[in-house]
């Protein structure tokens, strides 16, 4: 039964015959470490090989990582409850986000075929919702991204974080430990940023990012890129505020906040994967390897 699902993600790699070996040894793993509370479909442990190059020890460490210093996915949905629990998209702060279409998935891909996502940085105003909200909401339209665009997203993700309208509350909102943990999460999910472009960048934009690099891993930083005025992504549906020809952020915002609210059961069924809470990490620990780092 668990191998009937296969065809979906087998185009993925000429060798389908190696991704069934990789996947009985990884679900085996699994089996035997019932406290990860992992997704066991096909299709997500498939993703998760392929993130990581079909090394399946480097998987695991991706599934499941003891080391202090880097979150990886199961172990950040439990140590991050501000994100990943209470996800019901009717919650009248879910909703007000929502509306206001702070992360937009853009249809199709670019022209290396990967996923590209708009972060809009300033849509929401910082007296009236909190940061944490912030990347709740971003992540539930990310995971559900990744639930209906598997094959695109394998690809890795393009994200334009667009800056329009950022003031000083949007800044003092993104503390050091607030930071790590936003950019450990890019790092712990399977779909890899592949370009972080910050468009309509303010002057004075580097005195954040600055903060945000020293978190990153030197791989990451490398794709790091800031623009004042335009975007270099190639990807035929572009928003018209960034200058492309596709659906413009209210349509986007429409769309991606039917997918949310018609999908509710998905994040219901979802909170329950975690690592379970006898194997959390104190937050202290992480926070004391925050001072540390910083």
């Amino acid at each position: 039964m668990f191998f009937q699902n296969s065809n979906k993600i087998s185009c993925l790699e000429s060798d389908p015959a190696r991704i069934a070996r990789e996947m009985q040894s990884l679900l085996k793993w699994l089996t035997d470490n019932p406290n990860i509370n992992a997704r066991m479909d096909y299709e997500n442990l498939a993703f998760f090989l392929r993130s990581c190059k079909y090394d399946l020890e480097r998987t695991k460490k991706k599934i499941k990582c003891a080391k202090i210093q880097f979150e990886d996915f199961y172990q950040m949905r439990a140590d991050r409850p501000e994100w990943f629990s209470q996800r019901n998209p009717f919650l009248p702060e879910v909703q007000q986000l929502l509306e206001l279409g702070v992360f937009l998935p853009i249809d199709g891909v670019d022209d290396e075929q990967r996923k590209v996502v708009v972060v809009r940085t300033a849509a929401h105003d910082p007296k009236l919702h909190t940061q944490n909200n912030v990347f709740k909401v971003s992540k539930m339209v990310l995971d559900l991204l990744l639930q209906m665009e598997m094959e695109n997203c394998s690809r890795g993700i393009v994200a334009i974080f667009d800056m329009n309208g950022v003031q000083l509350g949007h800044a003092l909102q993104l503390n050091p430990i607030l930071i790590k943990r936003s950019v450990e999460s890019w790092q712990a999910y399977p779909c890899q940023p592949k370009k972080l472009e910050f468009v309509n960048s303010p002057t004075h934009v580097n005195l954040v990012l600055n903060t945000f690099r020293v978190f990153m891993t030197p791989k990451m930083r490398s794709r790091v890129l800031v623009q004042k005025h335009g975007c270099s992504i190639k990807c035929d549906n572009l928003p018209k505020e960034l200058g492309g020809n596709g659906p413009d952020y209210k349509e986007l915002t429409i769309k991606w906040k039917r997918l949310v609210e018609e999908n509710s059961k998905f994040y219901q069924e979802d909170e329950k994967y975690k690592i379970s809470e006898e194997s959390i990490v104190p937050d202290y620990l992480y926070d004391l390897a925050n001072i540390c780092a910083i």
